[in-house]
Formats: structure tokens, sequence, C-alpha cells
């Protein structure tokens, strides 16, 4: 809610063509950070989880050790090259020097940044889970306030320092959560065993996942730096920049707060699934496959057509903006997918599919390029909507079937049908009233009862849900 309330203010701050400039800005980063992680943060967690699995506590020792100089390695490399080939970068990438200074900014943080990696790694395995959203809460009340003293007291209206102040908030923040998490696991009083190797473990689970994550953030980065230049060859688009920045820095962050939930979700599906195929608890993997796509189905479609039903008013109050509301509407049906999406590559993950899943993303996103390419001087924004469709519905149906092989789980159709028409009964019966915030407020109680009238809900799920709402084992 923090996040997403401070993007809304630098959206007001900066304005549409900042945010567009901004979102190019971190999508170079972003390629940069993927780089220099490599694979690790994921890594650290799962190795983590494994040793833990065993009951092997002293071997984890050796795990952090050989993250950490794995991470030092290739956090050291990439932010070097990023600061001595940043005005190129800024110059033919993204094509502004005004971007200069933002990218060595944060090239000189980046080594930091991809430690903090293997230490979140290292405690999302260990199942600190308050542990870790205590710092993250430091993380953001720093990040936030650099942030806003750079803006209001030093960039002024100048584009290029205002990337710099969102750059440098971030990169201060990270040092909070790596000083607090080295000083937590210090307190822990580690014990360390018998040295154990290490390398080959890692390179198995690292290196696929930063040859993944590489190439689908290179494709992305590419996407994202194409998508300004070709809107430019539409006739219709005035301002391709400021078409870019709406639709990926306003309509998105509102699109995908709800999921915050589920990313923590995912974020504990990863090693609490590698927990369990060490340990061979088939049963619990079942279990924990079924219960997470249920979960995400209804939770994404309860606010998929929330966000609906409210996008309006919502983009309104939040950015002034009609046009914000028009994209919003358009892209919140697809919410339930995007969400079971996350969900199911996690899962993927956590059964040590990482190699299947580099074949999904890079197929997926090479598609979305292609896409992008001959779709967006033609079509506009609406062409931009039609590869964003059509290649992460390819993406989780992908997903969605390996899992459901590894597994062994089935599906029954009757529950996403019956879902599906619960959700456009419900919506539009709640249409023929007159406010908004009345339709949003009507339909949760309609929608949930004809779930339960569908069998899609039953009694002991209300029960279970109750003891999730008031933090209580149901």
């Amino acid at each position: 809610m923090a996040g997403t309330s401070f993007q809304v203010y630098i959206s007001g701050r900066i304005g549409a063509s900042g945010v567009g400039l901004l979102q190019l800005v971190m999508s170079v980063s972003s390629l940069a950070m993927v780089a220099g992680m490599a694979g690790i943060r994921t890594a650290t967690m799962y190795l983590t989880a494994e040793e833990l699995g065993k009951k092997q506590y002293s071997n984890v020792t050796w795990v952090l050790s050989a993250c950490f100089l794995y991470s030092i390695c290739f956090s050291t490399a990439v932010g070097g090259l990023v600061f001595a080939f940043a005005p190129l970068i800024a110059r033919y990438w993204i094509g502004t020097t005004e971007a200069v200074q933002a990218l060595r900014v944060f090239s000189a943080f980046l080594p930091c940044t991809c430690l903090c990696g293997v230490l979140t790694g290292y405690f999302t395995g260990a199942n600190r889970i308050r542990t870790l959203a205590a710092v993250e809460v430091a993380e953001q009340i720093c990040s936030m306030l650099v942030t806003l003293a750079a803006l209001n007291f030093w960039a002024g209206d100048d584009t290029g320092r205002a990337c710099q102040a969102v750059v440098l908030g971030g990169c201060l923040g990270g040092i909070v959560t790596l000083v607090l998490l080295t000083l937590l696991r210090l307190l822990e009083r580690p014990v360390q065993g018998t040295r154990i190797s290490v390398r080959k473990r890692l390179e198995q689970v690292a290196l696929p996942l930063a040859l993944a994550d590489i190439v689908k953030s290179g494709i992305n980065t590419t996407e994202n730096l194409m998508v300004p230049q070709r809107l430019a060859q539409n006739p219709s688009v005035d301002n391709p920049l400021a078409s870019f920045g709406l639709v990926c820095g306003m309509v998105f962050p509102v699109l995908m707060f709800p999921a915050c939930i589920l990313f923590g979700l995912a974020e504990l599906l990863i090693p609490e699934l590698a927990r369990c195929a060490a340990g061979g608890s088939k049963s619990r993997i079942s279990h924990l496959v079924h219960r997470s796509l249920w979960v995400a189905m209804l939770y994404g479609t309860t606010f998929s057509c929330l966000i609906f039903l409210l996008s309006e008013d919502l983009c309104q109050w939040l950015y002034h903006s009609q046009e914000a509301g028009y994209y919003l509407r358009m892209y919140a049906p697809l919410i339930p997918m995007l969400y079971c999406d996350a969900i199911t590559d996690a899962m993927t993950k956590g059964l040590g599919q990482q190699k299947i899943c580099v074949r999904y993303n890079i197929l997926t996103s090479a598609l979305d390029v292609i896409f992008l390419f001959f779709l967006l001087p033609r079509f506009g924004m609406r062409g931009y909507f039609f590869s964003f469709l059509v290649t992460h519905l390819i993406n989780f149906i992908l997903s969605l079937r390996r899992l459901l092989l590894i597994s062994g789980e089935r599906i029954a159709p009757a529950f996403p049908c019956f879902t599906a028409a619960a959700a456009i009964g419900s919506c539009w019966t709640v249409s023929h009233l007159s406010s908004s915030v009345l339709q949003a407020a009507t339909f949760l109680p309609l929608f949930l009862s004809l779930l339960y009238l569908l069998g899609v809900c039953k009694k002991e799920d209300f029960v279970w849900l109750k003891g999730l709402l008031c933090l209580k084992p149901a």
C-alpha cells in the first residue's frame, strides 16, 4: 500500500512523460540487477530449504558462504560494466543522456543490492517471514524519505534528477536491509559444521535461473525500450512516452496492488515445496498445489471484478485521468490469469523445474517482442494489450500443464467455469446500480453467495478463511 501510494505521488510529481522515462531507466536497471543477481536469490532460498528439510542445520553456513562469493563476483562485474557504459546505454538504448547519472548511481550500489538478495533468500528459506516483513518496513520508510527529500530539495523540475532521486532512494533502502539482515544473521550465532561442497549444487540451481532471468529480462528491456519508438509511428498517438508511462507506470501498479499478498504466498511456496520434495511428502505437495491454485483463482477473480467496477473512480481519484481508468478497466479481466500464473510459476520452481521455466519464459518474451514490433505502429496501445494477453496466456497454460504433470494433481473444469459464471453474473447484476461504490459493496456478498450455491466454496472453506483473517489456524 505504501509503495503503490508512493508511486501515485511520483506520477503526480513528474507527470506521465517523466514516469515513462523512469520506466525506461528502471527497465535497464532491472536487466543489470538480474544479471548481477544471476539467480542467487532463488538459489539461496532453495538450497537453504533443502538443508533445513534434511535437518542439516550446520550446512547452511557453507551454503551462505558460497552464495555470498558467487554474488560478489557477478554483481561487481555487472556493476562495473554498467557504470563504464552508462553514457552509451543512455544515448543509444534509452534515447536521452538525462538517464546517465541515474544508471551510474544504480550501478554503484548494485553489489549491495545483490547481497541483499542472498540474505532475503536465506530468511525466506528458513521461514523467517516476520523478520523479513519488519526489515522491509524499515527499507520502505528509508527509501521513501530519501526519495521525497531528493525530489523536493534537489531535483526540482529536472526529469533526469527526478530519476536519480528515485534510484538513490531505492539503493539506500537496500543498504538498510543489508545491514539489518546481516546483524540478525550474526545474532543467530550460526553453527559451522564440517565443510561441504556447495559449488556444484549452486551452479545447477543458479546458472539455469540466471540464464533464464537474463534472457527474459533482456527481452523485456528490449520490449520496453522499443514500445515508445514503435508507438511514435502510429499517427493517433501524440506522446508515445506518456502513453507508455500511463499504462506501465500508473495502470499496472493499481492492477497488481492486491497481488502483494499472493506474491508473499509465492515466496513461501518455493522453499515449502522444496522441503516437501526433499522429504518425499507427496500428499503435502498435492494439498499445496490444489489449495494454492484455488486461493489464487478466487482471490484474483474477486479483485478483478472489484477493480473493473471501480476503475474509472479509482484512476480519477489517484491520477485525475479518465484515460487511465479506461485502460485499467481493459486490463482488469486479466487479473485472475496473472495472479494464478504467479502462484503456478513459484510452485514449478519449488519442485525443481527451473529449466522448464527458462524455456517458457524465453518463448513467450520473444513472442511479445515480435507482436509489439508489428502491432504497435498500426494498432497503438490496443496492440500492446493484445500482445500482453496472448503471451501471458500462453505462459500460464504451459506452466500450469507442467505443474499438474509433475505433481499428479488434476483440476476439475467445473470449478473455474462456475467461478467465472458467478463473477460475470454478479458484475452484471450490480452494474444496474447507480454508484460504482455501491456496485462494489454489493458485489462481494452476492459473489460469495453464488460461489456457495454453485459448490465452489463450502462451509469449511469459509471457516478456514475466517481463521486466516483472525490469524488463528483453522
